[in-house]
């Protein structure tokens, strides 16, 4: 089941037994929640008799099935929601109840990670537990797009947000969904117009270019190879930023250098570049001289951003993963830096 027909189906009331969504966005993951949750309940007095959150890094599969065979109480259906479903282990308990779900029970199974196999990682055991029909992976956007969907979503909370500060949002924020529209919603009360319209101007009152100045100058330091200073802004950031925030960034520097890299090759101009990624042409063309980093150069970079990822999600020292990550960018020369902004 694609997102869009699960947000339909949801919406109606009509979400079958079982249902697993997965996917790295917990936006995406708390949109689907609060779907569902309209959907069963158009009346918010009956949440607390009819839905129930869980946990799954605090409870046993048995724990949730237990709550799924529960009967409903004064309304139609039961709506148990299971968090973090990715850290459930193999039980022959949920899945036999998977395959044979309580009617009156709708069972909802999130992960705010893929399931699917990885480098690192096997396929997880739900994804062939849990019917086919009610799998719910987060929704492919083309390259660029995430602009336009912040605009959309925000739209949904009656929030209209400009083409110019969406991409201003996305450059600042990163590609964190929950951190974007949290940072729309800001934008949205520092605004004076009762229209809620939000403008280039709101987001720079709200985000302000003084929080990316710190990020841009430890990019400019990893592209100079100053591996000291960089460190040293390293820590500086840590001290207010959060690591994963820090992490998306320098990824995202590596992987829009190699995507410029690419169509530059293609014989695109800035402008045609621009347009296919969803970035200023300022910004596209800060990235020509990084773009001629050697391929094999940026593919390993973005090998080791992969890599500190992993480590960070499992459990790593924030700092002593971070730190390495940023001395072998910036022994590697350019490749991550920020255009200079307008």
């Amino acid at each position: 089941m694609d997102f869009a027909a699960f947000l339909g189906t949801a919406r109606r009331g009509g979400l079958p037994p079982v249902v697993l969504v997965h996917g790295a966005d917990a936006q995406f993951v708390d949109d689907a929640l609060g779907a569902a949750t309209a959907g069963l309940f158009p009346d918010p007095s009956l949440l607390s008799l009819g839905r129930e959150v869980l946990d799954a890094r605090e409870l046993t599969a048995a724990d949730v099935v237990r709550s799924a065979m529960t009967l409903p109480l004064m309304t139609a259906a039961r709506l148990v929601a299971v968090r973090h479903v990715q850290d459930l282990k193999p039980s022959p308990v949920m899945t036999d109840y998977l395959a044979n779900p309580n009617p009156s029970t709708r069972l909802l199974l999130l992960a705010d990670e893929s399931l699917d196999a990885s480098r690192d990682r096997k396929r997880h055991w739900l994804l062939d537990a849990a019917p086919r029909a009610g799998i719910v992976a987060p929704p492919v956007r083309r390259e660029g797009a995430l602009a336009d969907w912040l605009r959309q979503r925000a739209s949904a909370e009656g929030l209209q947000v400009s083409g110019e500060a969406a991409k201003l949002l996305v450059e600042w924020v990163g590609e964190d969904t929950a951190a974007l529209l949290n940072e729309t919603r800001k934008a949205a009360l520092a605004g004076a117009s009762a229209s809620r319209t939000i403008g280039v101007k709101e987001v720079t009152a709200v985000v302000g270019e003084h929080r990316m100045a710190g990020v841009f100058d430890l990019t400019r330091a990893i592209e100079r190879g100053e591996v000291g200073a960089a460190l040293r802004l390293l820590d500086r950031l840590l001290a207010t930023e959060k690591p994963m925030y820090l992490h998306t960034v320098l990824t995202s520097e590596v992987r829009l250098t190699w995507r410029v890299k690419e169509l530059l090759a293609r014989g695109q101009s800035v402008e045609q570049i621009a347009r296919t990624l969803g970035r200023p042409s300022w910004v596209i063309a800060g990235r020509q001289a990084a773009a001629a980093t050697p391929a094999e150069t940026l593919a390993r970079k973005l090998r080791r951003c992969w890599d500190v990822e992993r480590r960070l999600k499992s459990g790593g020292e924030p700092h002593a993963e971070l730190a390495a990550l940023v001395v072998e960018l910036a022994s590697e020369g350019a490749g991550t830096s920020v255009a200079q902004r307008r």
